[in-house]
């Protein structure tokens, strides 16, 4: 080829790639890649949390019911104790010596009722035969019911004494922990006065109460649901609870409501609910704080999400999503709670809905972008599992309730 051919057939290439590299440069952008997915469908149930601490079922101070010195410390500060254990000696001599009397007195008062029996048998026979008047039949009559109710007295007094001797032996009246002991051999105690002496206390520890509070807004929620018949109220049905611990990352104490209170306080607007938990190995004591997990809702169809599919949009909450024609849309949701690693969405997003899980953060809504299908993947369970309720009577659902 002449060089003059070559020179025409360059000077009509030239101008075409420049044209090809103008439409390349001018053209709108390549799609971006993301990967989608629906959202995955579960039944799930909702877990309210609260906060609350352990108290004990039963909590006794134990006191004195007869006065006298401290004989006896008959347990180790701290220690387990059954009940019916003894705890203290008070001296029992006075008691003792009390006792003693009460018994003679018995004694005295049953000779005195046999003689009135006696003397009221002569009279009556002297009555039948003419030689006592009626007066003096009536005035024997007198003496031995008398003398009768003398000996009922003195029976008492004794039973009475017994018991005196019987209440220096101080026994704890449940089983549990002991406290410390308060007053030290050789001291005088009070039985009587403004205040008996307080000698310890003991707290039974298994089963235990968890304590705590709910908001108005949650006894409402609670109330409806109940009243809908989607949750029995915990008045009528031991509903589930668990339990984490300050040093704990799972639920991992297990029990169920007993109680619910009968009114809100008015100072702070909750209302008192409490749960009976086991603790056989008794590491739960008295004054411990915990985290609660209370059954909130019956089971129903959820549609979950990766929390980290959630945008912040302002006050507002977004999820993007890819429609039909791959363009980015949001989608303004309300969301529930996390379950399993999951966002439950409440609204806001269908079940076929094409959600951006993964390549939200270099998109913008009305973008274009290349879809990727995609797996949304719960997390091993952490929430608690659903348990099957106890089952009301239909009087006690029509009645409402509250947690």
């Amino acid at each position: 080829m002449s060089g003059a051919v070559r020179w025409a057939v360059g000077a009509l290439v030239l101008p075409l790639l420049v044209s090809c590299g103008a439409k390349t440069a001018d053209g709108p952008p390549p799609a971006t890649p993301v990967t989608v997915s629906a959202p995955l469908t579960r039944q799930i149930i909702d877990w309210d949390e609260f906060v609350g601490r352990f108290e004990a079922i039963q909590q006794v101070e134990v006191r004195p019911r007869v006065s006298g010195y401290v004989q006896q410390v008959a347990f180790r500060d701290g220690d387990l104790v059954k009940k019916g254990q003894l705890l203290f000696v008070i001296d029992p001599r006075p008691y003792e010596a009390a006792l003693a009397q009460a018994r003679a007195d018995q004694a005295s008062a049953e000779a005195q009722a046999a003689n009135a029996r006696v003397e009221l048998e002569r009279a009556r026979t002297l009555l039948d035969k003419g030689f006592l008047s009626k007066s003096a039949y009536d005035a024997r009559l007198a003496t031995q019911r008398s003398a009768d109710a003398a000996v009922t007295a003195a029976k008492a007094q004794v039973q009475a004494r017994q018991l005196d001797v019987g209440f220096t032996r101080i026994t704890s009246p449940i089983s549990g922990r002991v406290s410390d002991h308060r007053v030290d051999v050789g001291n005088l105690v009070a039985a009587a006065g403004t205040e008996a002496t307080l000698l310890t206390t003991v707290v039974s520890l298994d089963p235990i109460h968890f304590t705590f509070t709910g908001s108005e807004a949650v006894y409402l929620k609670y109330q409806r649901a109940n009243e809908a018949g989607t949750r029995t109220s915990s008045r009528y049905a031991s509903n589930p609870v668990d339990i984490q611990l300050q040093d704990e990352t799972g639920y991992n104490w297990h029990g169920r409501m007993d109680f619910v209170d009968n009114a809100l306080d008015i100072g702070s607007g909750t209302i008192r609910g409490r749960a009976v938990v086991a603790n056989p190995d008794l590491l739960l004591t008295p004054g411990m704080y915990g985290r609660m997990r209370l059954l909130g809702s019956g089971a129903y169809t959820a549609l979950l999400v990766p929390d980290a599919a959630v945008l912040a949009d302002q006050s507002d909450k977004v999820v993007l999503v890819a429609g039909k024609d791959d363009t980015v849309q949001p989608r303004r949701v309300t969301l529930g709670p996390i379950v399993d690693g999951l966002r439950v969405v409440r609204s806001g997003l269908q079940a076929g809905d094409r959600v951006i899980i993964d390549g939200q953060a270099r998109v913008r809504p009305g973008m274009k972008v290349a879809p990727k299908a995609g797996r949304i993947v719960s997390a091993a369970p952490t929430a608690p599992q659903p348990r099957v309720l106890e089952q009301p009577s239909a009087q006690a659902t029509n009645a409402g309730g509250a947690q």
